[in-house]
């Protein structure tokens, strides 16, 4: 899908290295919390380098420890100069910082526009406020922070009257496996507020604990399949609703709507099922003729405004195949009586949101330093930037690149300029074996 309907993302590294969880799943090297954030200026210039990498509204993560362990402003700031030079900033956290100041999230979303926030909660995160989930060791227990989570989010949306987007992230091991159908359901059910749900099998780099396991991707889907089963749709041909960015074995996502009437379990749809020549034959045709079209940040009359544009630019398409494709979807949401689905939809009593469900692996450093490693990096679409240069994430994370950044930062005293010179050479000398 790289090109067709996504540009990649791209992440921060260095804007918080300083963590206050001590997860037994971590990236971050053994010295992070030793090691002082980038300054506001230096933080602005990296942002400049995803802009001009990423394009308009490209996808940008804030990222690298818990960034909300900065001062507010800053962080206010930093989110408002990102959204102003064209980028679709996303907040990383383990969501405490949210918890724990109340009126923080309306901030971040009057004050700088804040409209996408992800929130990583899972058993392998430790030092969580509230003994409940402190120490959890099954992912049923943490079903009541994910509600307040939800009730949060809401809260916040109706407070403000401004849109707020949500992920989940969610890190699998072989302990927590088993439970990824149960989280499954629940983000099913709020998907009102968080439209998307990402699980990052363990990789074996930074301060992660050894013992943790590697998870297949196969185990994981099928995990997946095995929670969307009830909604009706056989898992050969979820499976074939995958689609990929960049290599397979790094980004799978599945993309669909999820339909809930009254008294009744959501049900998950694809966007694009494979054996459905209704699906194909339109969404394969919007996406070669608009992919690169994106909604991402439009309010509703720009919604309206930009649908309208692509209807004039393809008549035909507009003409021929919008009504038999809105018909054929309603047929998937109440299969007896498709138009009384319409009037439970204008009446409260159904709903239709987007879901996405993607998978994304990271590599440990042996994979890295496979064929395959050095295939999948040149592939990548999870960039930060080192130095002078875009790199993967795997290589930040794999081939030690952020412990040398960190190193660089915890005090020797160059300048933004010494520091791209010598990021720029580690990255040559590691890449290429030197």
């Amino acid at each position: 899908m790289l090109g067709r309907s996504s540009n990649g993302c791209g992440a921060t590294i260095g804007v918080m290295p300083r963590c206050d969880f001590r997860c037994t799943g971590c990236y971050l090297s053994t010295d992070a919390n030793r090691v002082p954030g980038l300054s506001l200026d230096d933080v602005k210039r990296q942002l400049d380098r995803l802009r001009a990498h990423l394009g308009e509204r490209g996808n940008l993560q804030l990222t690298d420890g818990e960034v909300l362990l900065r001062p507010e402003q800053e962080v206010i700031e930093i989110v408002r100069y990102a959204r102003g030079i064209g980028l679709e900033p996303m907040l990383m956290t383990h969501g405490d910082g949210l918890r724990k100041r109340p009126g923080l999230l309306e901030r971040l979303m009057i004050e700088a526009g804040l409209e996408e926030v992800g929130i990583h909660v899972d058993t392998t995160q430790r030092g969580r406020a509230g003994s409940a989930y402190r120490l959890a060791t099954d992912e049923n227990e943490l079903e009541p922070l994910r509600d307040e989570f939800a009730a949060l989010l809401r809260c916040a949306r109706e407070r403000t009257g401004r849109p707020i987007r949500a992920a989940t992230l969610m890190t699998i091991t072989r302990d927590n496996l088993a439970s990824v159908p149960g989280v499954i359901h629940w983000v099913q059910r709020n998907a009102d507020v968080f439209r998307m749900i990402s699980f990052q099998p363990v990789a074996i780099v930074g301060r992660t604990r050894r013992g943790l396991g590697t998870i297949r991707a196969d185990d994981l889907w099928e995990k997946i399949f095995e929670a969307l089963a009830p909604s009706g749709y056989p898992v050969d041909r979820l499976r074939g609703a995958r689609m990929w960015l960049g290599h397979p074995d790094c980004n799978q996502h599945l993309v669909g709507l999820v339909s809930r009437q009254h008294g009744a379990r959501p049900r998950f749809h694809p966007i694009r099922a494979p054996d459905d020549h209704v699906d194909t034959e339109v969404v394969d045709t919007i996406l070669d003729r608009f992919g690169r079209v994106s909604f991402k940040g439009d309010g509703l009359p720009e919604k309206v405004a930009r649908i309208a544009g692509l209807a004039v630019r393809a008549p035909a398409l507009a003409a021929t195949r919008a009504g038999p494709f809105a018909r054929h979807w309603l047929r998937r949401f109440d299969v007896e009586r498709p138009w009384r689905f319409v009037g439970r939809l204008v009446t409260g009593r159904a709903s239709v949101h987007q879901l996405t469900i993607v998978s994304h692996h990271f590599m440990s450093t042996a994979e890295a330093l496979t064929p395959r490693g050095r295939e999948r990096m040149e592939l990548c679409v999870f960039h930060v930037p080192v130095g002078n240069r875009m790199i993967s994430m795997c290589e930040a994370n794999a081939l030690g690149l952020r412990e040398q950044l960190y190193v660089e930062l915890a005090g020797h005293g160059e300048t933004p300029r010494q520091r791209d010179q010598v990021s720029s050479t580690t990255v040559r000398a590691v890449v290429h074996g030197g």
